[in-house]
């Protein structure tokens, strides 16, 4: 396997392709009218925007990109706020997914919640209801 793909409707694709590129780091490899394509190599990720007149509510649970170290995860952090996408909340030492994990939640402009973090540790018990990783951290 090459790459993982990622199908996304959005209703605003010029807005979108602004945050995708910040959140991304990289500009879409396709532009079209109507679409917008980016090929990402680490993670392996054919992502692509897929414009439409209403897309109601979130579609997905989240959307989540692990990384390999608490400095990593800082980096991400710093680098997304330099470019005006602010976190909207942050968990630290939370246990998620049956692992200790620090993390990071931001959202796209159709509410699309992304998740950075990375996995300190596995635990034996998941703490879903204290922490948003496999419910909708909207709900909190």
């Amino acid at each position: 396997m090459k790459y993982a793909h990622i199908g996304l409707n959005v209703t605003n694709l010029e807005e979108s392709i602004k945050f995708y590129s910040k959140l991304f780091g990289v500009k879409p490899v396709k532009v079209k009218s109507d679409y917008a394509k980016y090929l990402l190599e680490a993670p392996g990720l054919n992502f692509t925007l897929n414009l439409h007149d209403e897309v109601s509510g979130n579609q997905v649970g989240h959307f989540g990109i692990q990384v390999e170290s608490t400095e990593e995860l800082a980096a991400h952090k710093n680098r997304l706020a330099e470019n005006g996408i602010i976190s909207q909340h942050d968990e630290m030492n939370t246990t998620c997914c049956y692992a200790l994990q620090d993390k990071f939640w931001v959202h796209d402009p159709d509410e699309n919640e992304w998740e950075f973090f990375y996995t300190k540790a596995d635990v034996e018990e998941n703490s879903v209801y204290t922490s948003a990783c496999c419910v909708n951290s909207q709900q909190q």
